[in-house]
């Protein structure tokens, strides 16, 4: 099973998971799609209560040198109004190839969910692009809907949004 550390985004460990999400195939979007520009986070935004930031720890990739890395995710509280719901968002939810097809990225998702609900959110946005269609997925089967652009993220062609269940 999984761990989901909390650590700050300019940590050794979420920097070498955000250079590799970075770098990774799947983010080398198809012309008609646009290209990708890295925008790393701002470690202020990702520190509670505003937001956080998880690493993914799998203890059993490296038994005795007490596990390895292979996933991050963050979520960080968005401005809003004092009529709106407090709202947070997700950003650079990211599994290692070879940590996929185990439903840990459901897992994550979830955890980043149950963390804002913690901090106060009463639902969720996040962004993605076209090309990444399993992301997509997830997050249509996770109860996420899609909604017309809240930001103007270049990499971005979907958003989509959650309302969070009461605790």
């Amino acid at each position: 099973m999984p761990q989901f550390l909390a650590v700050s985004v300019a940590d050794a460990a979420a920097l070498a998971l955000l250079n590799e999400y970075f770098r990774s195939p799947e983010l080398s979007f198809r012309q008609s799609h646009g290209s990708y520009h890295p925008t790393y986070p701002v470690a202020e935004q990702f520190v509670p209560p505003q937001g956080l930031f998880l690493v993914v720890l799998d203890g059993q990739a490296a038994n005795d040198a007490g596990g390895a890395y292979v996933g991050c995710g963050g979520i960080r509280r968005l401005q809003t109004t004092t009529n709106e719901p407090v709202c947070f968002e997700v950003k650079h939810l990211w599994m290692q190839p070879r940590a996929r097809g185990r439903g840990w990225g459901r897992m994550l998702l979830a955890a980043l969910e149950s963390r804002a609900s913690d901090l106060g959110a009463a639902e969720m946005v996040l962004d993605t692009n076209v090309s990444l269609s399993t992301a997509g997925a997830l997050y249509h089967s996770t109860g996420y809907e899609s909604i017309p652009a809240y930001n103007d993220n270049p990499n971005a062609t979907h958003w989509y949004r959650k309302r969070l269940s009461a605790s």
